[in-house]
């Protein structure tokens, strides 16, 4: 018999000026939904590395880390796609490079801007952490600001 125990994601908010990140989620659960980009841990990955390897297999985007935006549980279960349990980990980030392509387990990637993103966006988690990502990054100066 085995125990189910929640699975480790990292998932990172990345932000291009006033526009963030999004992409539509190719496989349960949440099939077609759009979020932010993320994933399980690895073993031996840290929650950073994880959530920077993530943004690159999901959408070929390059981006510097600003901080921890918090840790939310994402627990359910849906008719064909089984229960769940994740523990995600949730990371502010500023874009540093490339378009975003839709790859891995993404069926698209979009830079949006911050009132669609939120409309787009079905959670209320995923919308709380969008905006305290949006808070943190304006909060961190950029380095191409010169403050």
């Amino acid at each position: 018999m085995s125990e189910k125990r929640p699975v480790a994601g990292a998932g990172i908010i990345v932000f291009r000026g006033d526009e963030v990140l999004l992409i539509r989620r190719g496989k349960p659960p949440y099939k077609g939904e759009w979020s932010i980009p993320g994933g399980k841990i690895e073993h031996g990955e840290t929650a950073e590395e994880a959530a920077l390897r993530e943004l690159d297999e999901e959408t070929g985007v390059k981006a510097e880390i600003i901080g921890l935006v918090g840790v939310v549980d994402s627990i359910g279960a849906r008719q064909g796609e089984g229960d769940w349990h994740f523990v995600l980990i949730d990371y502010a980030a500023r874009w540093l490079s490339g378009e975003p392509v839709a790859a891995d387990d993404v069926s698209d990637a979009q830079f949006l801007p911050l009132d669609e993103a939120i409309e787009r966006t079905r959670w209320d988690k995923t919308r709380s952490v969008i905006r305290r990502a949006r808070d943190m990054v304006r909060a961190f100066p950029s380095p191409q600001s010169g403050a």
